[in-house]
């Protein structure tokens, strides 16, 4: 998670922590810092439960606060590389179609925050991308 100001990262934060525990602790952190006027997030693919979570406490933010929440697909963070799904199933991006294929080598999963974020990469369109039924 990173705090931009004129679209430069100005502090990133990480952990290993499960989002369902992560984003209060962050967020509670944040707001007596920050006073944020929009809220970006990755809409996807990836972990069903942690999209979900994520998608319903931004959005509940988002309201709270009365500020707007965009979103882009995950590709953006990882340079389009794929992103593991499930073993050896793995989310692609071609063109815009987002699909699954099986890879027989691991992807190295790295996702980064970009140093300056380019908001034409996100949307008012914030539905999650589950892509997989949850199992």
């Amino acid at each position: 998670m990173g705090i931009y100001e004129n679209n430069q990262l100005i502090h990133a934060y990480e952990t290993t922590d499960q989002t369902s525990e992560a984003l209060p602790l962050l967020f509670e952190g944040i707001l007596k810092e920050y006073q944020p006027i929009r809220l970006f997030f990755a809409r996807g693919p990836g972990s069903f439960m942690a999209i979900k979570i994520t998608y319903i406490f931004l959005k509940t933010l988002s309201i709270a606060l009365g500020i707007p929440l965009l979103a882009s697909d995950g590709f953006a963070f990882n340079e389009g590389r794929a992103i593991r799904a499930m073993r050896n199933l793995y989310f692609i991006k071609e063109e815009q179609a987002i699909t699954t294929v099986r890879l027989e080598e691991p992807v190295e999963q790295h996702f980064t925050l970009p140093k300056r974020l380019k908001e034409d990469l996100f949307s008012d369109e914030i539905e999650p991308l589950y892509m997989l039924p949850a199992v």
